[in-house]
C-alpha cells in the first residue's frame, strides 16, 4: 500500500494521510444532508437520494484515489444539484427520471471528451471571463436558494422581493448563519457539519417553547439503505433533440467546475507535474466524468470534485490514500437516513448561503474596466440567480459576448466552436 501510493516519493506517511482523509471527510460530508434536501423537492425519495449520494461519493472518491492518485473527494456537486432541481425539474417541468437520463448522457460525453482530449476545444470555445462569471452566478444562485429555504426572503407586490418579518424560525436561521460563519472564519475542522448540527439543535424549542410550528421531531436512528432510485433514469426521453441544450449545459457546467477545482487545489497544495500542470489531470477528469455517468445510474445529480478537498491537503495529504480514507468514511452514513431526515432545511440553509462566498472568488479575475468582457459577464452573473436558471445566464452571456466582438471589430475572437455554441444557445431559447 505504501509503495503503491508512493509515500516516500511525496514525503508522507500513513498518519498524515489518514488525518488528511478524516479532515477532508469532515469538510465534505455535509453534502449527504444538503443534497437529499435539494433533490427531494423534485419528488425523489429522500432516503433514496441519501443512499445514492453516499454510494456516488464512495465509489467516485475511491476511484479518484486508486486510479488518479489524487487526494480529492468527488461527490454530487453544489450548483449542479440546484440546476437539476430548480431549473430542470421545477422550472422546465422535466420529470426527474428524464433529468437523470440527461445526467447520464452528459457524463458519457464528458468521458469521451476526457479520453480523447476534446475538452480543450470546448474549453477554448468559452471565453475565460465568462467561465468566471458563470461560477460566480451559480454561487449567488445557491445563496439565493438558501435564503429562500430559510424563509428569509418573501415576494412583494411593489419591490418583487423583500425580507420576511422576523419570527422564531427566522431568528434560528440567523443565529445558525452567524455561528457557522464564525466557525468558517476560525477555520474549524468540519465547520459546515458543526453548523448544521448546531442549527438543528436550535430548532428544538420551535413549537415547544416559542413559535407555532414544531420543526424538529425524532424519526429514528437506523434504517436499511434505500436503493429505490438505482436504475430509474429515462434514457430514451432524455435523448430527444430538444433536450440536447440541457445535456450540453450539464456537460459544460460540470467540466468547468471540475477544471477550476483541479487547478485551485493543485496550486494550493503544490500537486503539480514537472510542467507545472495539475497532477494526473487526464485521469482525474476521467474519474469526474465517470462520477457524473454513475450519478445518473444511482439516482442523484452530477458528481464533481470538491474544492473542500484542500482542507485535507493543508493537513499534509498528498496521495490517493487520502481519498481512500475519505471514501470509506462516507459508507456508514448510508444507514442513518432517518436521522438525516430530522435535519430541517433551515439548518442547511446557512451552508447554502456560505457556499456562495466560496464560489464568488473568481469575480476578481474579470476585467471590469473592459466593457467587452464586463457586460456579458455581468449579464451571465446576474441572470443566473434572477431567472432561477443557470442555462439562461449562460446563454445570454454567450450571445452578448459574441455580439459585442462581432460588431466591435474583433471578429477573429469569435471562433468556430463558439459560433456553434451560440447556435445551440439560440435554439435553446425557443425550446421548453
Amino acid at each position: 500500500m505504501e509503495k503503491y501510493f508512493k509515500f516516500k516519493e511525496f514525503g508522507t506517511d500513513y498518519k498524515k494521510e489518514t488525518l488528511a482523509g478524516v479532515t477532508t471527510f469532515l469538510a465534505t460530508c455535509y453534502i449527504v444532508v444538503v443534497n437529499p434536501q435539494i433533490l427531494s423537492q423534485t419528488g425523489m425519495s429522500y432516503s433514496g437520494v441519501v443512499t445514492a449520494t453516499v454510494l456516488l461519493s464512495f465509489f467516485s472518491t475511491l476511484l479518484m484515489g486508486i486510479f488518479a492518485h489524487n487526494p480529492i473527494t468527488v461527490a454530487p456537486g453544489m450548483g449542479l444539484n440546484a440546476f437539476f432541481t430548480f431549473t430542470l425539474c421545477l422550472g422546465m417541468k422535466v420529470p426527474w427520471p428524464t433529468a437523470l437520463g440527461a445526467i447520464f448522457w452528459s457524463g458519457l460525453l464528458f468521458l469521451l471528451i476526457s479520453m480523447f482530449n476534446l475538452r480543450t476545444v470546448l474549453l477554448n470555445a468559452i471565453p475565460l471571463p465568462l467561465r468566471y462569471a458563470i461560477s460566480c452566478g451559480i454561487g449567488i444562485f445557491i445563496s439565493l436558494i438558501g435564503l429562500t429555504n430559510a424563509g428569509f426572503l418573501a415576494s412583494h407586490e411593489a419591490t418583487i422581493i423583500t425580507q420576511n418579518a422576523l419570527n422564531p424560525k427566522l431568528w434560528t436561521f440567523i443565529i445558525g448563519l452567524f455561528v457557522t460563519a464564525l466557525l468558517s472564519v476560525k477555520r474549524v475542522k468540519g465547520a459546515f457539519l458543526i453548523g448544521i448540527l448546531f442549527t438543528t439543535l436550535l430548532t428544538y424549542p420551535l413549537g415547544r417553547w416559542w413559535g407555532d410550528e414544531i420543526i424538529l421531531t425524532y424519526k429514528g436512528l437506523y434504517s436499511p439503505p434505500d436503493f429505490s432510485l438505482i436504475g430509474q433514469l429515462n434514457l430514451i426521453d432524455s435523448l430527444k433533440f430538444s433536450f440536447f441544450p440541457v445535456v450540453l449545459t450539464l456537460l459544460l457546467t460540470d467540466m468547468f467546475d471540475s477544471l477550476s477545482t483541479f487547478i485551485g487545489i493543485s496550486h494550493a497544495g503544490n500537486l503539480l507535474d514537472e510542467k507545472g500542470r495539475p497532477r494526473n489531470i487526464k485521469k482525474s477528469l476521467i474519474v469526474d466524468s465517470l462520477a457524473t455517468l454513475l450519478a445518473g445510474l444511482l439516482g442523484t445529480s452530477s458528481g464533481t470534485s470538491y474544492i473542500e478537498s484542500a482542507a485535507g491537503i493543508k493537513e499534509g495529504g498528498k496521495t490517493g490514500f487520502v481519498a481512500l480514507v475519505t471514501a470509506f468514511l462516507f459508507l456508514p452514513l448510508m444507514f442513518f437516513s432517518p436521522l438525516l431526515v430530522m435535519i430541517p432545511t433551515i439548518a442547511t440553509a446557512p451552508i447554502l448561503v456560505l457556499v456562495g462566498v466560496y464560489m464568488i472568488g473568481p469575480i476578481k479575475k474579470i476585467d471590469w474596466n473592459n466593457l467587452e468582457e464586463a457586460i456579458p459577464c455581468f449579464l451571465s452573473l446576474i441572470l443566473i440567480p434572477l431567472t432561477y436558471s443557470i442555462t439562461h445566464g449562460m446563454v445570454w452571456g454567450f450571445l452578448m459576448y459574441s455580439f459585442l466582438k462581432l460588431f466591435g471589430g474583433k471578429r477573429e475572437e469569435v471562433t468556430f466552436p463558439l459560433i456553434v455554441l451560440n447556435l445551440l444557445a439560440t435554439i435553446s431559447l425557443f425550446m421548453k
